[in-house]
């Protein structure tokens, strides 16, 4: 009995920490995302070109996030991993608002660079933390309900640029203490940034697990260069597949708005707080769902659950996102937008569990 009640508390705390988690994943998802959904009132205030935009949503976010993310890896497989979520989660949180603040081109710019460095903290940490607070054959409903960050955090983003089309209309400026008067746009950003600050103090209540093996110490390179180059099928497969189908997801949130507008007549408020509407719920319910798929697989002793997750997600999307644009009325459009993103979130869970399954521990991150 006493046996089974610690292994009872474990697995509710082991519950606690992808909450906290997945809270964590929808602060950074808000904070990188928002950015897009201001476009218009940003160019129009800082008086930028649609060429000095394009740079702004993508290249330094994408750039610094993924060049910073490798050696932050390294740092998380061996040290705190904890440590190095929090202390990412406070940078990005900080360099939102300070998004908030910028009235130049170039400080804009600086900022988000500092939420890309910021948010290179989460991901290869959190997936390798929750691979050992859970066995195989829970991991994959762990890392679907850690992943329903993206699409609570995509959702809220959605929401908010929505409803700042109307604030930007209504109102001119707001006043804050110590700031003075400031665009809508800009308090958006440090009201979405700075209650960041308390997730990452919420982060420093989470243990950092025994890792499995036991094993210490950061790996060298040429280890790891040969590890991947001797799964190199495996890698390319996850990499690569998982890839192509983030870029039709990543494409169909940046142009639906856009999409549901000229073809169907929207306002700017209805759309986003429609595709919102859509992404944290028909999402969260694809993403969760497929998780516990993959663990299904495991527990009957199949190995390639992910890849079937991944294959079933991908024929979905064929044909629903296919379909959509070609939708006259508005209701089959929405019928066919809830398969789209029942589908689109249907591998991430998977894809995020089958990455901390395909690595040893020491490496994992």
């Amino acid at each position: 009995m006493s046996g089974s009640g610690e292994e009872s508390v474990s697995s509710r705390y082991a519950w606690y920490v992808v909450g906290v988690l997945t809270l964590a994943n929808i602060s950074g998802y808000i904070d990188r995302q928002i950015l897009s959904l201001l476009t218009v009132p940003i160019r129009r205030d800082l008086g930028l070109t649609l060429t000095e935009m394009g740079y702004l949503i993508g290249l330094p976010f994408a750039v610094f996030f993924t060049l910073m993310g490798i050696p932050i890896a390294r740092i998380a497989d061996s040290t705190s991993r904890r440590n190095v979520i929090a202390i990412g989660i406070g940078l990005w949180s900080i360099m939102t608002a300070l998004c908030g603040l910028a009235a130049t081109f170039g400080r804009l710019l600086l900022a988000r660079i500092g939420v890309g460095v910021g948010e290179a903290s989460l991901q290869a940490p959190a997936t390798s933390m929750l691979a050992d607070y859970f066995p195989r054959d829970r991991l994959g409903s762990a890392m679907g309900v850690y992943s329903i960050g993206i699409f609570v955090g995509s959702g809220l983003a959605y929401f908010i640029g929505g409803w700042i089309v109307g604030l930007v209309v209504a109102q001119e400026s707001w006043t804050w203490p110590l700031i003075g008067a400031i665009r809508p746009w800009q308090t958006v950003f440090i009201m979405i940034g700075l209650p960041g600050l308390l997730v990452a103090l919420l982060l420093l209540s989470v243990r950092e697990p025994q890792r499995r093996g036991h094993q210490t110490g950061t790996v060298p390179l040429a280890t790891l260069a040969a590890y991947v180059k001797q799964n190199a099928r495996t890698f390319t497969c996850l990499s690569f597949g998982f890839a192509l189908s983030a870029t039709v997801n990543f494409g169909i949130a940046a142009w639906l708005a856009t999409f549901l507008i000229q073809s169907h007549g929207w306002s700017a408020s209805r759309a986003g707080m429609t595709q919102g509407a859509l992404t944290m719920t028909v999402g969260t319910l694809g993403v969760v769902l497929g998780g516990r798929v993959v663990d299904a697989l495991a527990r009957r002793g199949r190995t390639d659950g992910a890849l079937r997750v991944g294959i079933i997600g991908a024929l979905g999307m064929l044909v629903s996102a296919t379909a959509y644009p070609f939708a006259r009325s508005d209701g089959a459009a929405i019928a066919w937008l809830v398969l789209v993103n029942f589908f689109a979130a249907f591998p991430w869970g998977a894809a995020s569990a089958a990455a901390a399954e395909v690595v040893p521990a020491p490496m994992r991150a």
